[in-house]
C-alpha cells in the first residue's frame, strides 16, 4: 500500500529552505521586513528566542529576531543562526560575505576610476580632506568625484563664484563647526549655500574634525574640553599628555581610523549627503 505524506501542500507552493548562516561578527546582511542593512555586532539569547544586533554604516544599532528566512545575504534569503562555540566548523560552507569599502559600501573588485565629473566636493582643512580620502576614497574614485582642498571658510564665497555651479556641475562643500550663529554659518549663507540650487554647504558640529573620530577608536574616554580662546588642537594635546606636535598627533589619530565605524554619525551623514548631491544628475 502506498503511503502519503501528511503535508498536502503542492510542491510549487512550498518555499525553498534558506541556508543557515552563522551570525559571525562583521557579517553584513539586510533584514527582509525593514530593509535595514548592517554588520553583525553580537548575538544574544532571550526569552523570546535568539536575536542579532546589526550596526549600519552610520553607527545605528538595531536588534532583530533570528527567524527563518529573516535576512538577505548578497540578495539571497538566509536564516541566521548563532555561531558555534570556537568558531565555524562542520556543516555547509557559509556563503562568502561581500567585501566592503572603508565607508561600508559594497566593494567592486578591479573597478577602474571613473572619468572625473564636472561636479566637485570642497573640504575645509587638510586633516578633513585626508580623513575623507581614507574612508570614502574608493567610493569617490568609482563615482568620479574629485575632492578639492579648501584652505579656509573665508575663501568659500570666492570659490563658489569662480567655480560657477550648474545642474551638470554641482558644488558640495564640507566645513567645520557649522552651527547656527557661528562665523562659519554666516559665511556659508553669504556664499549662497542655502539659496543656490546647485550648491550645497554642509558641516559637522565639531570644532575640529579630530572630534569626529570616536574617542574609543583613539583609545581615550572622551575628547577634552578646551577653554574658549585657546587653540583647540594644542589644548587637546596638552590635556591628553601628547607631544605638542599637532601634525604628528593627527597622523596617530588617522592611523586608528580603519572604517566608517571609527567615525561619529554626524560626519558620516554629511559626507554621504554631499556625495549623493554631486552625483545625482551631474555630468561625468
Amino acid at each position: 500500500m502506498r503511503s502519503y505524506s501528511p503535508d498536502l501542500t503542492p510542491p510549487w507552493k512550498k518555499s525553498t529552505p534558506a541556508p543557515e548562516v552563522p551570525a559571525e561578527p562583521d557579517l553584513v546582511v539586510e533584514e527582509v521586513t525593514t530593509g535595514f542593512c548592517g554588520a553583525v555586532i553580537r548575538c544574544e539569547k532571550t526569552a523570546e528566542g535568539p536575536t542579532v544586533t546589526l550596526e549600519d554604516r552610520f553607527g545605528k544599532h538595531r536588534v532583530f529576531p533570528m527567524v527563518a528566512r529573516g535576512f538577505l545575504l548578497e540578495g539571497r534569503p538566509v536564516t541566521l543562526v548563532r555561531p558555534r562555540p570556537g568558531g565555524p566548523g562542520g556543516g555547509a560552507a557559509r556563503p562568502a560575505a561581500p567585501a566592503r569599502t572603508a565607508s561600508g559600501s559594497v566593494a567592486v573588485p578591479g573597478a577602474r576610476a571613473r572619468v572625473a565629473r564636472a561636479g566637485r566636493i570642497y573640504v575645509e582643512g587638510r586633516h578633513d580632506a585626508e580623513l575623507v580620502e581614507k574612508v570614502w576614497g574608493d567610493d569617490l574614485r568609482i563615482e568620479g568625484v574629485v575632492v578639492e582642498y579648501l584652505g579656509g571658510i573665508d575663501d568659500l564665497p570666492a570659490v563658489v563664484a569662480e567655480f560657477g555651479p550648474t545642474p551638470d556641475a554641482r558644488l558640495g562643500v564640507l566645513v567645520d563647526h557649522l552651527v547656527p550663529g557661528s562665523k562659519e554659518s554666516r559665511i556659508a549663507a553669504a556664499a549662497g549655500g542655502a539659496d543656490v540650487a546647485d550648491v550645497l554647504v554642509l558641516g559637522h558640529p565639531y570644532i575640529d574634525v579630530w572630534e569626529a573620530v570616536k574617542p574609543s577608536s583613539v583609545g581615550i574616554g572622551a575628547w577634552p574640553k578646551v577653554p574658549r580662546g585657546e587653540d583647540w588642537k594644542t589644548g587637546v594635546c596638552e590635556a591628553l599628555g601628547w607631544p605638542a606636535n599637532t601634525g604628528a598627533a593627527w597622523q596617530a589619530i588617522l592611523s586608528r581610523v580603519h572604517s566608517y565605524r571609527d567615525l561619529e554619525p554626524a560626519l558620516l551623514g554629511r559626507v554621504e549627503e554631499l556625495i549623493d548631491f554631486v552625483t545625482v544628475g551631474g555630468a561625468a
